[in-house]
Formats: structure tokens, sequence, C-alpha cells
């Protein structure tokens, strides 16, 4: 019997190094912001999303970032911003393409805020894995009360 010497990533390694990596396509120029999120359904993929400004518009990269420019703090006034969040874009893609996103996980690298939150909770998102924590109380008392599961995501060791 022949034994294989490689490991094979668990689902959530596998989706969630996808999102890592669908993360190095955003244009946000702030540390520690460029954000990316695999929208998975039954272990397919049904879309991906990066942080970034709407299609055909200028990129923070090329104009700058208004949230610095006002001197807005983190985590708050969202909606000042050129960028569309990760989520978002991943809801959007299945819309533009006719894929329902109901009883999906979302795998994303940073945790939702309270905006994404209320779009993956009307897209029937049932379950959000995350990597990187978000302060944001109001969004994770919205997910507890919609009844979707929240997992902070760690690498498992492969066996």
């Amino acid at each position: 019997m022949i034994k294989a010497n490689h490991h094979r990533p668990s689902w959530d390694d596998y989706f969630m190094k996808l999102a890592q990596l669908v993360a190095t396509r955003s244009t946000c120029i702030r540390t520690g912001r460029k954000v990316g999120a695999v929208l998975v359904a039954q272990k397919h993929i049904l879309s991906t999303g990066f942080n970034g400004a709407p299609t055909g518009m200028a990129h923070c990269e090329e104009v700058g970032c208004v949230r610095d420019q006002l001197k807005i703090p983190s985590g708050t006034r969202h909606e000042i911003c050129r960028a569309v969040h990760a989520e978002q874009n991943a809801i959007i893609q299945c819309a533009l393409h006719e894929v329902s996103s109901k009883n999906s996980t979302i795998y994303v690298t940073h945790q939702p805020c309270a905006i994404c939150t209320k779009i993956l909770i009307n897209a029937q998102v049932r379950r959000i894995v995350y990597q990187h924590p978000y302060p944001d109380k109001f969004a994770q008392n919205m997910i507890k009360e919609a009844g979707i599961k929240l997992e902070q995501w760690q690498l498992k060791e492969n066996k």
C-alpha cells in the first residue's frame, strides 16, 4: 500500500488560505486593512471579494485614503470610504451571476463590521469564519441574534 507523504489541509484551512490570497488584490492603503472573502456552499466556491473602489473608479492607491485625509478613526464612519468591503463584493458577485448565497459559509480575513453583518444576514449566510477579530460588539450581537455561527479560524495542524 502506498502512503502519501503530503497532508491535505482541512476545508476551513483551504478556504481561509484562499481568502488570504484574495486579500492580496485589495487596493486599501491602510495598514492591516487588506481584506479578502470567499463565499462557499457545500465545499464549492460561490464567489470571492476583496475591498476596493467600485468598478471603474479610482482606487485609494491612486487618489489617497479619504479616511486618512479626514482623520476618521478606525472602526467608525464606515460609509466614508471609497472601498466596497470584501464581504459586500462577494455578495454582489453572487447577485451579478445569479448564484444563491443561501445557507453558505463566508471565509473572511477580518471579522465583519456592522454594515457587512447586516448584508450577510439578509444574504442568508449561515456561518462566518474569520481570521482577525474586529471589536464591533453591535455586529457580534446581530450575528448571535440571527443565529449565525461565528468562528475565529486558527490553522489546524495536519496529521
